[in-house]
């Protein structure tokens, strides 16, 4: 039977390796929340064996944070053997960072600063672990109102540093997106309606 084709160094190309193989690779998942983690952890769970890892210092205030972690926890009850690290963070780690970029429209500069902030932080969690992690990836690429190919860059840039694995992605695909969408009205989570950071609340574009 003939491979379909896949992107080197994809979640894709990994799955069919591991369909050959056997062996299931333990996979460390940047989670926004627990909507953009349904769909993505049906998918994976599968194949991988996946801790997800929530840091999201951008998501303000405390109480949205909260509200997040929760619906995300609820969504990994729903999924055997995956597990949940939620190291400290504060939003100041963020909103340093983005100074000077808050009237940046939504997808502009601070976006990107932020993707690079989250990644970064969860391929520094895997470089101080490695003999617990093989991969990193994020769910990040499940929203349809972010450019996966943008996120893949700088996931790959930040595994270069760190001299670790990312695996890219594009969760929207297979109706990803929608698939997140009716798990979560099925779970009952919480759905946010603005990204998560303050400066993004009142943009017309939510994830």
């Amino acid at each position: 039977m003939k491979k379909q084709n896949v992107q080197k160094g994809s979640i894709e190309e990994q799955i069919e390796i591991i369909k050959e193989t056997g062996v299931k690779p333990r996979l460390l998942l940047q989670a926004c929340c627990g909507p953009c983690a349904t769909s993505v952890l049906e998918y994976l769970v599968p194949y991988f064996d996946i801790t997800a890892y929530y840091y999201n210092p951008n998501t303000m205030p405390k109480e949205e944070f909260i509200r997040r972690l929760d619906s995300l926890k609820v969504a990994i009850s729903h999924f055997d053997g995956v597990k949940l690290i939620v190291p400290e963070q504060d939003e100041s780690e963020f909103t340093s960072l983005v100074k000077g970029h808050e009237q940046d429209p939504e997808g502009g500069e601070r976006c990107g600063i932020c993707f690079a902030l989250r990644l970064g932080k969860t391929a520094e969690y895997v470089a101080s672990h490695k003999n617990e992690y093989d991969f990193f990836a994020t769910t990040l690429t499940v929203s349809p109102y972010k450019n996966h190919k943008r996120i893949n860059e700088i996931g790959e840039k930040i595994a270069e540093q760190y001299g670790v694995k990312y695996l890219s992605s594009n969760f929207k695909k297979r109706d990803g997106f929608l698939r997140s969408c009716r798990l979560a009205d099925e779970f009952g989570l919480y759905q946010q309606v603005f990204c998560g950071c303050v400066y993004s609340k009142y943009d017309n574009k939510n994830d």
